[in-house]
């Protein structure tokens, strides 16, 4: 497996990334005069990745491993937690690549589709934090016929309760794709989210598919399968996670 290509970053952000300190701390350290990159006294707007040579008080910064972002169809079944012992779990697909990786979100084990693996935790916590807003689309079939006013409840906002906690979702796009079928773009990521709004309303859900992340889409990738995001993707997956 290749990976992808990376990008150079600021010294201080690189330092921090690798675990040494924190930024503001790299950043004195730089000012301080005790980094140097490939053997010259760093300086604050100097470029780097692990092709650079990078000592802190004569000690060589420890190389980061490569960024890696891989587009996976979960089948139903399948559980996303990471129990070594578990024949169901996403573990035995994780053991099986080069790099180690995680699952960024979750999917229900009676849910499918697009799951995103990578070893970038920053890009994965943007992503994930609520105040962001991202968004990610699902297609949902029903148990019985999704009607105009089942669809305007599920656009503004359902509200459900599970023992004493209290749940609002968020207004969202919501649009009928058959008679018992609708598309649906979260912004938040609640337990069984999509579950317990039909539920709430008196439907219940028979299947769902993640079938995109903001503008990534699951696209034609078959079940159980799964593929390197390309260069381009990776951009506009990182332009998108800084967008709020």
């Amino acid at each position: 497996m290749s990976t992808t290509l990376e990008t150079k970053h600021r010294l201080a952000k690189w330092i921090a990334q690798s675990g040494h300190c924190s930024r503001r701390a790299a950043e004195r350290l730089i000012t301080a005069g005790r980094v140097h990159v490939n053997g010259m006294a760093a300086r604050h707007p100097d470029l780097v990745d692990n092709s650079d040579r990078i000592l802190i008080d004569d000690i060589r910064l420890i190389a980061q491993p490569a960024r890696c972002y891989i587009l996976y169809h979960k089948p139903v079944g399948i559980d996303c937690n990471n129990r070594p012992n578990d024949p169901a779990s996403l573990h035995q697909l994780l053991k099986t690549l080069p790099l180690r990786l995680f699952a960024v979100g979750r999917l229900d084990k009676d849910s499918s589709g697009m799951l995103l693996l990578t070893n970038d935790g920053a890009l994965s916590q943007r992503l994930l934090h609520p105040d962001h807003y991202h968004s990610k689309t699902y297609l949902v079939t029903t148990d019985k016929t999704v009607t105009p006013e089942f669809l305007q409840q599920m656009a503004s906002g359902v509200s459900w309760t599970l023992g004493k906690n209290h749940y609002q979702s968020r207004p969202c796009q919501v649009n009928a794709r058959g008679p018992q079928q609708f598309e649906i773009t979260l912004t938040q990521g609640l337990h069984r989210q999509i579950r317990y709004m039909c539920k709430a309303l008196g439907y219940r859900v028979l299947t769902l598919q993640r079938t995109a992340i903001g503008a990534l889409p699951l696209g034609e990738l078959a079940m159980d399968q799964y593929r390197e995001l390309e260069n381009d993707e990776v951009s506009a997956l990182q332009q998108q996670s800084y967008q709020q």
